[in-house]
């Protein structure tokens, strides 16, 4: 495969439409491709890269790579899944990864989930994405987008008028038939959204299956020389409501529950640390149970 040429992104290969491996998806001037080794697009280890962690990170993997149709140029990289648990060895091979990717240049997107997983969930997140950035790009210039990409009102699938490209409007109704079906105590999801200072974005999303627990599912985005078109806290929001809707199909709703008042407290501990947030934090009125 063939360099791209310029100074800063000298080490990145470019992805040729004609390597042998099909795309996932073509969509705005964008080739997505799954299940790329670091080594598939970096060529030879980088400056300030030792050979051991070259040894290790070439390869690893992310689980799309998102390029330019047009030259092969890598837009950003994908990984979507758990959090890797501190010390462990998959968190040294991310922190290898990482430390490649910003050697070379190359933009990474991290969604961190417990429940959402690149098979089942990828393809619609790397296409809202690239959308979301088409979008912003669209209104950067004299006249601005009167309307942010997650913000825009259009006919919903129930025929209501409401916000189309919200992730989580699926859910939102799967919560309303859960009530009607007595498998919830309440059928409105409630969530917030922080960015930590010089850390990723977060996103909390639950549901109250019984009147003193609620399924809770937290998501984190970080965006590594990148933008994803749309704020990251509010996507990290969305896409913990994707997941407290995959949970809500499961036969048993009740399972792994978190306690309405340590939810509560949890909260509470979160607005305490305001001081460490982009933005401090919008959401004392959750604060009280």
């Amino acid at each position: 495969m063939t360099s791209i040429g310029s100074d800063d992104r000298g080490w990145l290969r470019a992805v040729p439409a004609e390597d042998g491996r099909d795309p996932l998806l073509t969509r705005a001037g964008h080739r997505v491709y799954p299940a790329r080794r670091l080594s598939d697009l970096v060529q030879g280890r980088p400056p300030g890269v030792t050979g051991s962690q070259w040894s290790s990170a070439s390869r690893a993997s992310f689980d799309f790579v998102v390029c330019a149709a047009d030259t092969g140029r890598a837009i950003v990289a994908v990984e979507i899944g758990p959090v890797a648990p501190a010390g462990s060895a998959e968190q040294r091979v991310e922190r290898l990864k990482d430390a490649v990717s910003a050697a070379v240049g190359l933009p990474v997107l991290r969604i961190g989930s417990p429940t959402l997983r690149a098979a089942e969930h990828g393809r619609r997140l790397v296409e809202y994405v690239i959308d979301a950035r088409a979008y912003a790009a669209g209104g950067a210039g004299d006249d601005p987008a009167p309307v942010g990409f997650r913000d825009i009102l259009g006919r919903l699938p129930d025929g209501r008028t409401g916000p189309v490209n919200d992730l989580g409007a699926l859910t939102r109704a799967a919560a309303v038939e859960a009530y009607v079906a007595g498998r919830v105590a309440d059928p409105i999801v409630r969530g917030l959204h922080v960015r930590w200072v010089d850390g990723p974005a977060q996103g909390w999303s639950w549901v109250q299956v019984r009147p003193d627990a609620c399924l809770v599912e937290r998501v984190s985005v970080t965006e590594h020389r990148f933008s994803c078109g749309i704020d990251a806290a509010r996507l990290a929001e969305d896409l913990a409501t994707v997941a407290v809707g995959e949970r809500l199909r499961e036969k048993n709703v009740a399972s792994d529950l978190l306690p309405r008042a340590e939810l509560t407290a949890q909260i509470v501990a979160l607005s305490g640390r305001r001081h460490e947030l982009v933005g401090g934090f919008a959401f004392d009125h959750l604060c009280a149970d």
